[in-house]
């Protein structure tokens, strides 16, 4: 699913101060050196995930280590200096946000129903997942092709 082309555009869009093929998955660093903060992509385009094989895309981070299984799709956002990154079932999305600014963000298991409500009719807690993963609607799966459970 990720070819070299692909990581280029994430590359550029989070403006990764250094990227690397490492046997298996691509490995891409992100500093924003005024806060001190950095963080490491790793994105496996074809991994072994038990019995089935994905796209597997992992955060390390200074306080954290994110994994997003399963990955289907990203939209790269050069306005927002933003990736994100999508897994879908039937009825959840979940989506992991790369920042140029070496943050990222993790929205696990959100109801797919949700990028299309009424934002203002939600809490700013829940509203914040929606309009994230909304910004994704064009690598979501429409109804009639949304993956099995």
């Amino acid at each position: 699913m990720f070819t070299k082309d692909d990581i280029e555009k994430i590359k550029e869009t989070i403006s990764a101060c250094e990227s690397a093929w490492e046997t298996d998955h691509y490995r891409l660093k992100v500093v924003q050196a005024a806060e001190q903060r950095s963080l490491v992509l790793e994105i496996y385009p074809d991994t072994e995930l038990g019995e089935k094989r994905g796209a597997l895309v992992v955060v390390y981070t200074g306080a954290a280590h994110l994994q997003l299984h399963n990955c289907s799709g990203y939209v790269a956002s050069e306005e927002l200096g933003e990736v994100t990154f999508i897994a879908e079932t039937a009825d959840r999305l979940s989506g992991l946000v790369v920042e140029r600014e070496a943050a990222c963000s993790l929205y696990s298991q959100i109801n797919r129903d949700l990028i299309s409500s009424d934002f203002s009719k939600l809490g700013v807690e829940v509203m914040l997942s929606g309009v994230a993963l909304s910004l994704a609607e064009e690598v979501i799966d429409s109804d009639e092709n949304k993956p099995e459970e």
